[in-house]
């Protein structure tokens, strides 16, 4: 049963999604912050678990990257509309997953099974876009931090979303190159 946990707790953040999205749009910015957290640290609780303890799994290997997809997707375009994070960020941070789950079901369609690991500069990214929501709805709630450092962390956000997809891409590109290589000394 314990092997489950990890899967359990991506549902989980699935599910904080929701009340997270409600409470920015009502601007409850206090009550959007503490679901947003709890789901942010669920992120790394399962993944923590799951190594550890050797609960992965191929459901695992879904769910969490949907989860976090779901959880950051719904979470940006909310606070656009809120006015909290620019929308030419998030516009990117949506692109870009847009990009990669383009790239996974071409390559899934043309050579077979997707695998691989995030690489650092996503995980890097990924602690940015949380970092963005977090400084946004402080600020939102609190007045700190001041709207320069919104920004500038916002830009950092933006040059590693856009060179983190870039190196997806090229990670889908080089493996399908070499496997027409490989079709074609057959």
């Amino acid at each position: 049963m314990l092997r489950h946990l990890p899967n359990l707790i991506c549902v989980l953040r699935m599910l904080l999604t929701i009340p997270t999205v409600a409470a920015i749009s009502r601007g409850d910015h206090g009550e959007a912050l503490g679901f947003f957290v709890i789901a942010a640290l669920s992120d790394g609780l399962d993944g923590y678990l799951a190594k550890r303890n050797g609960w992965t799994s191929r459901l695992g290997t879904i769910l969490d990257p949907l989860a976090d997809k779901l959880l950051l997707v719904a979470v940006f375009m909310t606070c656009v509309w809120q006015g909290l994070v620019p929308t030419w960020l998030a516009v990117a941070v949506i692109a870009r997953d847009l990009m990669i789950i383009g790239g996974a079901i071409i390559y899934r369609f043309w050579f077979g099974a997707v695998e691989g690991q995030p690489t650092v500069l996503s995980k890097v990214n990924t602690a940015l876009q949380i970092t963005v929501v977090v400084a946004a709805l402080l600020a939102a709630l609190t007045g700190q931090p001041p709207a320069v450092f919104i920004e500038a962390l916002a830009i950092a956000t933006l040059v590693t979303t856009i060179a983190s997809g870039t190196v997806y891409l090229a990670i889908f590109f080089r493996r399908g190159w070499r496997q027409l290589g490989d079709a074609a000394v057959e």
